[in-house]
């Protein structure tokens, strides 16, 4: 992503809806500019992307780095949805990948 890229992100602040349902295992990008320093946007986002994966399948939440380890701000958010999920790893840019079933 170029600077351009993330001075564009940056202007755009509100969650984005996630329209399309997902009859198969996916990720959604969490770490845009706009989810380095809004975790509303980020549990909002999550959230979406969590009803919108098929029953059997798994969405990967891939949050970013600036919001730190998912586990000190996510997970209590993602037992209170009741979601079944596992850390993965944190990705060399920085973020974080947390596999949630569905």
């Amino acid at each position: 992503m170029s600077a351009d890229d993330h001075a564009a992100d940056d202007h755009d602040r509100e969650a984005v809806a996630i329209d399309e349902f997902h009859e198969n295992s996916w990720s959604v990008n969490l770490e845009k500019p706009r989810h380095a320093d809004d975790r509303e946007t980020v549990f909002e986002e999550a959230r979406q992307a969590i009803e919108a994966t098929a029953e059997g399948y798994h969405v990967n939440l891939v949050t970013h780095g600036e919001q730190g380890h998912p586990g000190e701000y996510l997970f209590g958010r993602l037992d209170g949805w009741g979601a079944d999920y596992e850390y993965i790893r944190q990705c060399g840019c920085g973020g974080h990948v947390t596999r949630v079933h569905v």
